[in-house]
């Protein structure tokens, strides 16, 4: 720690403060700004002069006013307690904020992160005696019912453990003494804290190639995400991004959930931190909580700490990722976070880039989604963690020519384009099948085909397909009526019509429909092509097209997604040779 600097304020511009006599400070140091204490962070420095961005209202603030900066970076506190917690953009928890200060966060109000009074059970995995390293497990807490926190060896220490003890700790208590290698003793706590700015290291990172199964038929079949990659979910207000994100959060195989709520709406925040807590876990009926961690900074929260807030949560799950664990991120939305980057551009009077935004913007991003990925962690187990970066894009009126939207698609691999005209016709998850896509197809589709079905890459590209060749038949149609088109056109459009309303349509509010197995989506998908396959037989053996078309099998196959799991293979059995049959009575006779 460096001995205290201080300055003083020359200059107030909303939320950016410039103080003079700050030669010694160094760039992202924290300061308190004026008796107030205000938080603040360097964001630029001219000589004696640094350009402070404050993380709270700077109301009544004027030249004269004293800035001492505390020497260390804006830092997160990791330990036991995050889980289940609901923090601002800087890491602030906000109910006991509430305890403290009532509803409104009252400026200059110093509350710790985390508890250093709560008692955690420490048990050991580690042992007296043994040779530790950089992230070696020296033992574990349970913290919710469904995370077990693992206490790592800090960054930079290595050496042989003289001491170990198990019970109830408070997370500043020493529970071990490592002999270093210089022969100096370091005591260790469960309390660790971290730079947001800077990237936790790894060992190396893995080219990711696991689907992350989310049970949405619209993203595991036709555009699908792998563990530790990157996607966008951009669309227009209503469009539905915060329930694609409540779904991914629930279903998704992600041991673990961290959603920011960067810049968004007050009453969209409060939905979520009301709608989380109810929300139950898939796999264990607890509670979604205990395996996720909110960050709330809404709209009308100070603009510099919404820039905070995205360095915050990522920070944050890479912890846990460090730990071997399946990390899942959603910042909702980005663009938000890039409006806090444009307005502090602008009182910094940089040169604009395009619409505004700083000419930064599109590294900026990179360095966030870069954060994501599938590695090799620290520790002499050499275990296996994933962090996986989903994040929402709101453009202005659904432009997606908009910088935000255009710099996050150079960067991430799967983009789940929204569209405002299917949500209006009650279609969801209204992601557009023809200008959606994932770069990871051809990588999830092998596994696919070695582990769900050797047919399964096949399928996705017909249906893919019948999707592309309605959507040119729809303007033909629009033209000239759908008699000018020939029967095996007119089926084609019914089989698309199957796809999009039996199998990309999912409600998410209903207790079957919600989550979909692999299984059951090959099995859907499937059925609904083998329709289309028969009946473009039955067609060319001069089958009538009205009869195909109104056969009792497909009633049956619309009512596939509401069929539980345990019945999916006998009723698919039996759809399948009812199909055949049925097809097989409207032939003419002796074909």
């Amino acid at each position: 720690m460096k001995s205290t600097i201080e300055g003083r304020i020359v200059k107030v511009s909303g939320p950016l403060v410039i103080a003079e006599g700050m030669r010694d400070a160094e760039m992202f140091d924290v300061v308190r700004v004026s008796d107030k204490k205000l938080i603040g962070e360097i964001i630029e420095m001219h000589g004696d002069r640094a350009s402070i961005q404050v993380y709270e209202e700077t109301a009544g603030l004027g030249p004269g006013e004293i800035v001492i900066s505390e020497g260390a970076p804006l830092s997160v506190e990791l330990a036991p307690g995050m889980m289940s917690q609901i923090f601002d953009g800087i890491q602030r928890p906000l109910e006991r904020i509430k305890e403290l200060a009532g509803n409104n966060i009252a400026r200059g109000v110093s509350v710790e992160s985390l508890s250093r009074e709560k008692l955690w059970n420490f048990q050991p995995t580690s042992v007296t005696g043994d040779y530790v390293e950089t992230g070696d497990v020296l033992g574990t807490v349970q913290e919710t019912e469904l995370v077990l926190h693992k206490i790592m060896v800090p960054h930079g220490v290595r050496g042989t453990l003289t001491r170990i003890e198990s019970g109830d700790h408070t997370i500043l208590d020493t529970i071990a003494v490592v002999k270093v290698d210089d022969g100096s003793e370091r005591e260790i706590n469960m309390l660790q804290k971290w730079p947001v700015r800077r990237g936790r290291p790894y060992i190396e990172k893995l080219a990711p190639d696991e689907p992350l199964l989310t049970g949405q038929r619209n993203i595991d079949t036709m555009f699908p995400l792998v563990m530790g990659g990157t996607a966008t979910i951009p669309g227009p207000f209503g469009s539905g991004k915060t329930v694609v994100q409540h779904q991914l959060a629930k279903w998704s195989a992600a041991d673990i959930v961290v959603y920011i709520g960067c810049g968004e709406r007050g009453n969209e925040m409060t939905d979520v931190l009301r709608e989380f807590p109810e929300l139950l876990d898939a796999k264990s009926g607890k509670s979604l909580m205990e395996r996720t961690i909110l960050i709330a900074n809404t709209s009308d929260m100070p603009v510099a700490a919404r820039e905070a807030s995205i360095y915050t949560g990522i920070t944050i799950a890479e912890y846990f990722r460090d730990m071997g664990y399946s990390v899942a991120i959603m910042a909702d939305s980005t663009s938000r976070w890039a409006e806090a980057l444009r307005e502090m551009s602008g009182r910094l009077e940089e040169m604009p880039g395009e619409e505004g935004y700083p000419a930064y913007l599109g590294s900026r991003l990179a360095n966030f989604y870069e954060r994501a990925g599938c590695v090799r962690c620290y520790g002499q187990d050499k275990r296996i963690g994933v962090l996986t970066a989903i994040g929402a894009v709101s453009p202005p009126g659904g432009d997606l020519s908009d910088p935000v939207a255009q710099s996050t698609l150079r960067i991430v691999k799967v983009f789940w384009g929204l569209d405002s005209a299917l949500a209006y016709k009650r279609h969801f998850p209204a992601i557009n099948w023809m200008n959606s896509y994932s770069l990871y197809a051809d990588k999830v589709g092998q596994w696919m085909d070695r582990n769900v079905a050797p047919e399964w890459s096949r399928l996705r590209g017909d249906a893919l397909k019948l999707l592309q060749d309605e959507a040119e038949l729809e303007e033909i149609v629009r033209l000239v009526g759908q008699d000018a088109l020939s029967f095996s056109d007119r089926l084609k459009l019914e089989a698309a019509r199957s796809l999009r309303e039996d199998f990309l349509q999912q409600d998410s509010f209903d207790d079957v429909d919600t989550y979909c197995s692999l299984n059951k989506q090959y099995r859907m998908l499937s059925i609904i092509l083998k329709f289309y396959y028969e009946g473009v037989a039955a067609l060319d053996n001069n089958a009538s097209y009205n009869e195909l078309t109104k056969i009792p099998a497909r009633y049956e196959i619309s009512r596939l997604k509401f069929l539980p799991e345990d019945q999916v293979e006998a009723k698919f059995e039996q759809i399948s040779r009812d199909l055949v049959d049925q097809i097989n009575a409207v032939m003419p006779q002796g074909v």
